[in-house]
């Protein structure tokens, strides 16, 4: 025989099912990935004890200064990222909660995600390679470069990668180097054409830039906006759209004299 319930009683027992339900949503794994700045690579020098760019059938220069590529970090794909996670990171200007398929886009597995930032990371530094023989007027058949980045993956080096080419192999024109010395960072996809792409995620590399010491980032016209939304102080933007500008914009800052264009 069941008791009479008591109004308080009622209201708890009710109240029950939804404690659970929150208490299992909290736990329960979430389709997001949480991301934070990674780590930056210098292409002018070397990584892991090899040079990132080596170049055969020229004379490549010696570079002062550093162009450096930059990278985040995110929870691996197999990472339960919980409604704690992301109500825990929301608010930090150091991470950014993303949608899972933002970053990891191709395929379920470990794997078939190596299989395509490698790839992306191939293309990439072909696409590189085309574009700054091509802005030099050098042949692909008498000049072969190679570059080596451990470990990164993804296309958005390319920009940098390009740059890094070019100052290797021309500097800026003038016996001078590209970056002027300076310590210079930047993201940005690149095709054969010196087209310079969008690609996500500044605001946090524009910080792995300045923690690395960079006080100047080029970043991808599209992107402004999200650069300025969080830009460390001391760190400069400069936007780009192609190769052609970017390299404007360097010769620019290294010779002192003319503008640059400002986010």
């Amino acid at each position: 025989m069941l008791s009479r319930l008591t109004r308080p009683q009622a209201v708890a027992l009710c109240a029950l099912p939804v404690v659970a339900l929150l208490a299992t949503a909290a736990f329960a794994p979430l389709p997001f990935a949480v991301a934070q700045p990674g780590m930056t690579a210098n292409v002018l020098g070397e990584n892991r004890g090899s040079p990132v760019i080596t170049v055969s059938g020229a004379t490549a220069r010696k570079t002062s200064g550093q162009l450096r590529m930059v990278t985040i970090e995110a929870t691996g794909p197999d990472t339960k990222v919980t409604f704690g996670d992301v109500l825990g990171n929301w608010f930090r200007t150091d991470r950014a909660v993303m949608p899972h398929d933002a970053v990891y886009p191709s395929g379920d597995t470990v794997t078939e995600i190596e299989k395509h930032n490698e790839a992306q990371m191939r293309q990439s530094q072909d696409a590189a390679t085309e574009a700054a023989l091509k802005y030099l007027g050098l042949s692909a058949d008498k000049v072969k470069v190679t570059l080596k980045l451990a470990d990164v993956g993804g296309p958005s080096a390319g920009l940098l990668f390009t740059l890094g080419i070019i100052d290797k192999l021309h500097g800026d024109g003038s016996g001078g180097d590209l970056t002027g010395g300076r310590n210079i960072a930047g993201t940005g996809t690149i095709d054969a054409d010196g087209k310079v792409g969008a690609v996500g995620g500044v605001a946090l590399k524009t910080q792995a830039a300045q923690r690395d010491g960079a006080s100047l980032f080029l970043v991808p016209k599209a992107e402004c906006a999200d650069a300025k939304a969080q830009l460390p102080k001391g760190l400069r933007l400069v936007p780009v759209t192609t190769l052609k500008g970017a390299v404007d914009s360097l010769v620019t800052l290294e010779k002192g004299k003319g503008s640059v264009p400002s986010c």
